[in-house]
């Protein structure tokens, strides 16, 4: 009877926490559409100032002058802006993002090279907090709702830090949310500002078919004041948009991981509950049939007396 109790208590404790797993799975499931229609929206955006920083840049050979597309000659000093979720329960969405980001700044520290980190996520905060590696700076507490703050904050921080040669290369980590249960890591150069990149297509278009579509360089066009000066004006705000929409994306695929992991656990209860209620069935079964015979066995040997 007491493995009977024992497993009964465990039934119980899987059944509790299929609840709970199935709510955040029900909780993720409604946030996740709302966090990829803010990231959508804030697309056109980073699209649109993409495409007048190429118009300006590719316009006037003065442009090279701009501090943000300056390569430094040396990459000395690296910064990684990790964007990371304040809550677990996701699957891998923090730790292969964090554990990629200390190998590379260990391995360059062991070179003798600067390497720091900004994280954006209580998880990647606390992860390198304890390994030692203490964020330049670290944002809490807002990664399901991400605001404009933040990004300005961060883009305050690695422009000053790039110009006056603190950082020599900014690298921004984070997962993009494909669609509501896809997502993938993206591991994009920040600073200096790749000119070669700020290519756009002519035509409208989704981000997933921007590899699709045959770039175009803007180079038709009269500016007052100088491309020099309207460039300073839109690269600090090409760098703030970036971030900011890395910020939005990297929410949206928070909710889809969550998603994907809580649903993945509910499964996993709905198949142990049956297990072990088969295994409760087979052994009180068997409890009653051996009760039965014991019986019938009391019986008989009553009437043989």
């Amino acid at each position: 009877m007491s493995n009977l109790r024992d497993l009964s208590r465990r039934i119980d404790s899987i059944t509790n926490t299929r609840q709970i797993t199935r709510t955040m799975e029900m909780v993720s499931t409604a946030r996740v559409g709302e966090a990829l229609e803010r990231a959508s929206s804030a697309a056109p955006y980073k699209d649109a100032i993409k495409r007048m920083l190429a118009e300006v840049a590719n316009s006037d050979s003065s442009s090279a002058q701009q501090p943000l597309l300056q390569v430094h000659e040396s990459e000395d000093g690296v910064l990684f802006i990790l964007i990371a979720s304040d809550r677990g329960l996701a699957g891998g969405f923090n730790i292969t993002l964090q554990r990629d980001v200390e190998s590379r700044i260990r391995k360059l520290r062991a070179a003798g090279k600067r390497a720091e980190v900004i994280t954006c996520g209580t998880k990647p905060t606390d992860y390198f907090r304890y390994r030692g590696i203490k964020p330049v700076l670290s944002f809490t507490g807002i990664s399901a709702e991400p605001t404009t703050d933040e990004a300005m904050r961060i883009a305050s921080f690695v422009i000053d830090g790039f110009v006056s040669g603190g950082f020599d290369r900014v690298d921004i980590v984070y997962n993009h949310a494909r669609n509501r249960v896809q997502q993938e890591v993206v591991d994009e150069q920040l600073l200096p500002v790749d000119k070669a990149s700020m290519v756009v297509p002519a035509a409208p278009r989704t981000r997933e078919s921007l590899d699709k579509v045959e770039p175009k360089e803007y180079t038709d066009f009269l500016f007052d004041p100088s491309p020099a000066r309207v460039l300073g004006y839109l690269m600090p705000a090409y760098i703030r948009t970036v971030i900011h929409h890395a910020l939005l994306d990297s929410a949206a695929a928070e909710h889809g991981a969550r998603r994907r992991a809580m649903k993945a656990a509910t499964d996993n209860a709905n198949e142990a509950i049956t297990t072990l209620n088969r295994t409760y069935n087979r052994i009180r079964q068997g409890s009653i049939t051996t009760e039965l015979n014991e019986i019938i066995g009391g019986a008989s040997a009553l009437e043989d007396n």
